[in-house]
């Protein structure tokens, strides 16, 4: 039986990407397919970042293809396309930023700031260029938390340009006062300046700006959610029953100004003593899978209590930074996976799709 384009095609369609669990053909993955007396060519361009999964998913295609009679050879190549996707209605997009991803709590104390700094890195990890906005104008912890210090550069007149640090383009208040030095602005003066941080920072040719929101659901975050152009939030809580009363309306927060939820994190998840290995759910147990049930939304994975999580962060060496190939990075890089694949799932901005429309008088 002679090797056709459909018979490669049906072999692909059985064969599904471990990360979406969707095989390639209806994921539209499969690109420039040539098959020619028995030799075959193709690409795999997934939809996010997974650097580290396309050995996996090369060998996966080759070993299936292989298997085809009469096939002489196969070359695949798999790589990554980041595009950009749409915002709440009536706010532009940013330039120089494809995505830009929310990461919230609805109170303090659960490691938002830390999740959201090792999501970032994550997705470096795995092949995107990425930034982070510090979003906590009274309290700034990126610059601490990244081990950035330093002023920036300002080359055009309004623009600031990112700090950049493990691969990171970031912007903080904290890098444009001192440390010491308190925020007693009133709700005006914050938004106005979180504004001016996220539009006049000169951003790069960003695949997703990670934005790490202030603690609460008040008149900041609420402005905030509206006039920043959001591709989705990221909800971040702890097993605890009160951590999850406030995550519920960081989650209903985003829903009343049309910002999605691309899932929920469960941080401080367990705890596992170093000396005996026995485990404990100290905060509780399963109350964010609950959460997710409740609400029809994505349980993005979860976290550990661990004490090397807040040394390294503390030490300007996130956990992703400071071990990336340790069982706790793992854990980041299949939840920042997870997050880019629900991202590439919403739909497509097509703003740049359609002219300009000017009406004059003639």
């Amino acid at each position: 039986m002679a090797v056709t384009v459909e018979v490669v095609q049906a072999v692909l369609k059985t064969l599904v990407d471990p990360n979406t669990q969707i095989d390639f053909v209806t994921a539209k993955a499969v690109k420039n397919l040539r098959v020619e007396a028995g030799d075959i060519s193709l690409e795999i361009l997934l939809g996010y970042p997974a650097k580290s999964q396309f050995d996996a998913i090369r060998e996966q295609v080759l070993k299936a293809l292989h298997e085809i009679p009469e096939v002489k050879s196969v070359s695949v190549n798999v790589s990554s396309q980041i595009v950009a996707h749409s915002v709440q209605r009536g706010v532009k997009l940013l330039p120089g930023v494809k995505n830009i991803i929310a990461v919230a709590s609805g109170k303090g104390g659960v490691g938002k700031s830390t999740t959201a700094a090792n999501l970032a890195l994550a997705l470096v990890a795995e092949g995107a260029q990425v930034g982070m906005l510090d979003a906590d104008i009274y309290g700034p912890s990126l610059p601490m938390m990244l081990g950035i210090s330093g002023r920036p550069e300002s080359l055009e007149e309004n623009t600031i340009e990112p700090m950049e640090g493990h691969g990171l383009q970031v912007s903080s208040i904290g890098f444009l006062i001192d440390q010491d030095s308190p925020m007693v602005w009133r709700g005006p003066m914050v938004t106005s300046a979180l504004e001016q941080l996220l539009r006049q920072t000169r951003w790069r040719d960003l695949d997703y700006l990670i934005v790490d929101m202030p603690p609460g659901t008040g008149d900041i975050q609420l402005t905030l959610s509206q006039k920043v152009p959001v591709t989705g939030a990221v909800i971040v809580t702890t097993p605890q029953d009160i951590a999850l009363l406030d995550a519920r309306k960081g989650l209903k927060m985003f829903e009343k100004v049309g910002v999605p939820i691309v899932g929920i994190i469960e941080n401080m998840s367990t705890y596992i003593c170093p000396s005996c290995g026995h485990e404990e759910h100290i905060f509780g147990a399963g109350g964010g899978e609950k959460m997710c049930k409740e609400y029809g939304a994505d349980f993005l994975g979860s976290l550990p209590l661990n004490l090397s999580i807040r040394e390294q962060a503390d030490a300007g060496r996130p956990t992703v930074a400071a071990d990336p190939d340790g069982a706790i990075s793992v854990a980041y890089k299949a939840i920042a996976r997870q997050v880019a694949i629900k991202v590439a799932s919403l739909s497509k901005d097509m703003s740049g799709k359609f002219p300009n429309i000017v009406i004059q008088n003639t």
